[in-house]
């Protein structure tokens, strides 16, 4: 019995620690490990090239042009570079027909996926900085200045903006995201100050040029590729000041397979950059790493495990594990109930936020699952291209449903044997 105590502990402290309990020692540590965010440099400004990704984004490419020509940058110094993973409805054309302005189409052929897209693309970059952008990610005017701002500091190697959600009250989905993600941002500025930021974001990021290590196709480019920046000794800044707005996915379904690809491409790239999470190379940021992506992405079989022993010491009489139980049967109940809902983002947030929650970790494993026995998807179509409105209520025989069913049922009779004895 003892043993089952110390490892249900455990279990159910990992999700604690890697939620609440990560980010207050963060916040503890940065205030002794304060890093101020280096003074602007002195002109000249470095060269910039601004490398945006798409597939078949005829819908927004225009709108990103006309944002990017208008950033307040010397023009000399930025080269706008758009690299196509082979679209075919019309991005390219539109493309073209800012060669005028200075903007430059790499084509990519066969549909290889967006990290072969950026090898292709960076054989043609020979500026200073190199900025990565999505299609879909309006930028601030300054948003290029605030993120060269933290090459002052030779000891950086990548800078990282705040993607801002425009959508945040759009829907239940949109919320809890927007929730998550604000979150998220916290998260980064804290590490920054410790240490490095742990990872990039796709949406506004910029690296030193020569610090670009061609990747494999199966890599998540906005996480590897700074892993690979910190193993070679450089630190990460998060800059909030670099600003750039998108939308949400819009929908709980798109977003937790966005989610999923992310975990299923991030945990294999991390392994490959394995060094990182060795403190004697990396220092603090091995400890921020593990914290925050590893443990995270391993939540899901802490909680079950957890939720599994909690449900037998429950079932033998013990008071505290009980409530644990009732507690996870809630929020598993109050999944399940948004699950069947045919309207899912109109859902209040006491419905909602278990639902992202309990589907996001489901998710999580499944994207795991599938790095371990060798699957990791490449490409993917836009959520953009795909509608919004509401979404058909889930049948009872899906696998999912029937998995939350179970396990409220299970929660709940062992909740009474611990009662009835």
């Amino acid at each position: 019995m003892t043993w089952l105590l110390v490892l249900t502990v455990i279990c159910l402290a990992v999700p604690l620690y890697v939620y609440v309990g990560y980010p207050v020692l963060l916040w503890a540590v940065a205030r002794c490990r304060r890093s101020p965010m280096p003074e602007a440099g002195c002109p000249p400004l470095p060269s910039v090239t601004l490398v945006i990704s798409c597939y078949n984004e005829a819908a927004v490419i225009r709108a990103k042009l006309e944002n990017s020509l208008a950033l307040d940058y010397p023009k000399e110094r930025l080269r706008i570079l758009v690299v196509s993973d082979g679209s075919d409805d019309g991005t390219d054309e539109i493309v073209r027909a800012y060669a005028d302005d200075g903007v430059c189409l790499v084509r990519q052929e066969g549909r290889l996926g967006k990290t072969m897209g950026l090898n292709l693309a960076m054989t043609q970059v020979d500026t200073d900085i190199t900025v990565f952008s999505d299609a879909n990610a309006m930028y601030d005017p300054g948003a290029i200045r605030e993120l060269v701002r933290g090459f002052a500091d030779p000891n950086v190697g990548y800078v990282v903006g705040a993607a801002l959600y425009t959508d945040g009250d759009a829907g239940a989905s949109a919320r809890s995201e927007g929730l998550y993600w604000r979150y998220e941002l916290a998260i980064k500025t804290l590490e920054s100050r410790v240490s490095s930021v742990v990872g990039g974001d796709g949406a506004i990021y910029a690296i030193r040029t020569h610090l670009w290590q061609p990747l494999d196709q199966r890599d998540i480019n906005d996480f590897v590729n700074p892993l690979q920046i910190v193993a070679r000794g450089y630190r990460g800044l998060f800059q909030p000041q670099a600003r750039c707005y998108e939308e949400t996915a819009g929908d709980f379904g798109r977003e937790v397979a966005r989610k999923e690809r992310i975990v299923n491409r991030s945990i294999r790239g991390l392994f490959r950059v394995r060094a990182v999470m060795n403190p004697f190379r990396s220092g603090w940021f091995a400890w921020q790493v593990i914290s925050h992506k590893l443990l995270r992405w391993l939540i899901p079989c802490f909680l079950a495990l957890g939720l599994a022993g909690s449900a037998w010491l429950s079932a033998v009489g013990l008071p505290l594990f009980t409530g644990i139980t009732l507690l996870g049967a809630a929020v598993i109940s109050a999944a399940l109930v948004a699950r069947l809902t045919g309207e899912r983002n109109v859902l209040p947030v006491w419905l909602s936020l278990p639902y992202y929650f309990v589907m996001v970790n489901l998710y999580s494993v499944k994207g795991v699952w599938r790095a371990l026995t060798g699957k990791t998807q490449v490409t993917w179509a836009s959520a953009r291209t795909a509608s919004n409105g509401a979404t058909a209520p889930v049948r009872w025989v899906d696998p999912i449903t029937m998995v939350m069913a179970c396990s409220v049922v299970l929660l709940l009779v062992s909740v009474g044997v611990g009662y009835a004895q």
